[in-house]
């Protein structure tokens, strides 16, 4: 009777431990019993019980744990974004078909980026540059370089009336190069050559008062220490409303293709030698002496420390990255000697003759509103492809987010 009630107590464990129905366990118990039934009568109650539990556990089933498949995550595909195709330089159809705009930054990222960057001008500024020579009282000279002091003062008025304001040479170099900031319809006035205070005290000087305009002189340098009128200008020069800028040393032989280094050197690096002893300051443009230039003196003169430099060629205004030149000479502008062989607009910038100048405000005009016309038409074309090509290297656009 106590082995019956081992057996049964030992099955139960093996229940508990195993969770085997009560139906098998019956079964299995049975066997147990009918195998010690048949074992020897010698057989101790140990050796029955150690015969009962191994018959037991030979005939448990234990179930396999079945293992689910690791599930593998699906990876994220990873967004390719195709940038745009930017749009063509702005193009207009006021200026002369041979005149054509032409860039000058190779960097596309660093020039958008300027474009857009909201602390900068805004797109569609525009300078108009005129250039002066003499203001006489009448024009009995017939010098088509000269214009009348009665002209002179409509073309001032005029061009206060249609918004625009004067900058010096700093601000238009600084505006070429990044877009920094200027009034969206600006002029550079530049008087070519030597002049009395006395030419600038009556005819500048009332619109720096007025409105406080800058003048750009190109001062020659040949005579040095001896020019007469060269205390007098250096004293306007400390003023700051009056900037004094190259324009050669001889000044009445023109650089041309021929011209040795030796000569350009001379004018070019010589004018920033006078200017420095005399004016105690460094040009940064060259307003090239009779209009010549070429792709030989363009390079020295960067090499040199010129930002800038100016032709009497009347192509039209100038924009950040957007300077009108030709290829070749052509008949609408027969004495113009064609920019592009020098290859360097930024050297090589058109300027208007002081008498046709009134007559060109409404084309430069037109010129800043189309350009910020066109350049808000491509807005998001421009920044969508900074977003995707520039972005990560060159960082956000300040203004943008």
């Amino acid at each position: 009777m106590s082995t019956y009630v081992l057996i049964a107590f030992l099955f139960g464990r093996i229940r508990s431990m195993f969770r085997i129905p009560r139906f098998f366990l019956a079964l299995i118990l049975l066997v147990v019993l009918l195998t010690s039934c048949q074992s020897a009568p010698t057989a101790g109650p140990n050796l029955a019980l150690t015969v009962a539990y191994e018959t037991a556990v030979a005939q448990i089933s234990i179930p396999t744990q079945t293992l689910l498949p690791t599930q593998t995550p699906i990876p994220t595909a990873t967004v390719v974004r195709t940038p745009p195709v930017l749009p063509a330089t702005y193009q207009t159809s006021v200026l002369k078909p041979e005149d054509l705009p032409r860039t000058y930054l190779a960097d596309t990222c660093q020039y958008l980026q300027n474009k857009w960057n909201a602390n900068n001008s805004l797109p569609g500024t525009v300078v108009m540059v005129i250039m002066f020579h003499g203001i006489v009282k009448d024009a009995v000279s017939n010098d088509p370089k000269n214009i009348t002091v009665n002209d002179f003062k409509k073309l001032m008025d005029d061009i206060f009336g249609m918004g625009f304001q004067a900058i010096n040479m700093q601000q238009m170099a600084d505006f070429m190069y990044t877009n920094a900031k200027i009034p969206q319809k600006s002029v550079l006035l530049i008087v070519d050559d030597r002049h009395s205070a006395q030419n600038f005290n009556d005819h500048f000087r009332p619109y720096y008062d007025q409105w406080g305009w800058s003048v750009i002189n190109g001062w020659i340098s040949s005579l040095g220490g001896a020019d007469p009128v060269l205390a007098e200008n250096v004293n306007l020069s400390n003023e700051g409303w009056m900037d004094y800028q190259a324009h050669g040393v001889i000044h009445n032989i023109p650089i041309t293709d021929s011209s040795s280094d030796e000569f350009i050197t001379a004018e070019m690096q010589g004018s920033i030698t006078n200017m420095q002893a005399y004016f105690n300051k460094t040009p940064i443009a060259y307003i090239w002496p009779g209009g010549g230039f070429s792709a030989r003196a363009v390079q020295l003169g960067t090499q040199f420390g010129y930002k800038l430099g100016f032709t009497v060629n009347p192509r039209g205004p100038v924009m950040y990255n957007w300077v009108p030149q030709a290829d070749t000479f052509n008949p609408s502008n027969p004495s113009a000697l064609p920019e592009t062989s020098a290859g360097n607009p930024l050297m090589t910038l058109p300027r208007y003759w002081s008498i046709n100048a009134r007559g060109e405000l409404d084309t430069v005009r037109q010129i800043g509103e189309q350009a910020a016309a066109y350049a808000e038409q491509n807005k998001s074309t421009e920044l969508d492809y900074y977003s995707i090509v520039c972005s990560s290297t060159y960082g956000p656009i300040p203004g943008f987010p």
